[in-house]
């Protein structure tokens, strides 16, 4: 996995911080992770500046003066990760509902069979979603198969939080016109790399819901995934070459 980067954003994940940045870097000894933390108040960031003396020129940390949303996190991610040397930059949760040993499935989409991106897909195989209440598991199914309808997309899972991109995506995409911050961010990247006609491909996995910590997921949040995706779509139809 060369000149690859795992993003991580963070918000209170001090059960979980040590643990998933071990488990990353034990899949490889040449992948990087950086964190970025919004100024957690259990001292997620104080932990990674430990763990930075174990992992010297591998682990990085952003630190952010408050919680600003999983967009901005991953949009800062993305800036810091192309200005520096890597090829294959990813997206991953802190909390094990993404298990690490999957990054090297996601790598080889990309680096050796020809995808742009690569989504680790809970519905691509069915559903395979490990200790969510049902009420969830449809809601976050059903919440794909509505972002297909509307935006035409033949993915699967188009909420998945579980990505990689070769570099040349996120170059050719305009960082600073994304939208969503929330729920529908990861919506919005993939629609985006699909109108640029890059090739994504699923990659089948098991999502397994956090056991330490607490979930972020909001009312909030899914709403602007609903109401935004309508929107979304109907900008694209009227503004596609500022996308």
């Amino acid at each position: 996995m060369n000149n690859a980067v795992v993003i991580i954003p963070t918000y209170n994940e001090i059960e979980n911080i040590e643990l998933i940045i071990k488990a990353v870097f034990s899949e490889s000894d040449a992948i990087h992770i950086l964190v970025v933390d919004d100024n957690s108040p259990d001292g997620t960031s104080h932990k990674v500046k430990e763990l930075q003396n174990e992992f010297s020129g591998r682990l990085h940390l952003k630190e952010r003066k408050e919680k600003a949303g999983l967009g901005t996190a991953y949009i800062l991610g993305f800036k810091w990760s192309l200005i520096r040397a890597y090829d294959y930059i990813f997206e991953m949760d802190a909390d094990f509902s993404h298990n690490p040993k999957d990054l090297i499935r996601l790598y080889k989409a990309c680096a050796e069979n020809g995808a742009d991106m690569s989504i680790g897909s809970r519905y691509i195989t069915g559903v395979n979603v490990v200790n969510w209440p049902m009420s969830r598991v449809l809601m976050s199914y059903l919440a794909s198969k509505y972002v297909r309808l509307v935006t035409g997309m033949k993915i699967s899972d188009t909420t998945a939080g579980f990505v990689c991109y070769k570099r040349h995506v996120l170059e050719t995409l305009d960082l600073t016109k994304i939208k969503f911050i929330g729920y529908a961010f990861q919506i919005e990247m993939k629609f985006k790399t699909y109108l640029k006609r890059f090739k994504i491909v699923e990659v089948p996995v098991i999502f397994t819901d956090r056991t330490r910590g607490e979930s972020k997921l909001s009312s909030g949040i899914i709403s602007e995934a609903v109401f935004g995706v309508i929107s979304m779509k109907l900008k694209s139809l009227f503004k596609r070459k500022a996308l």
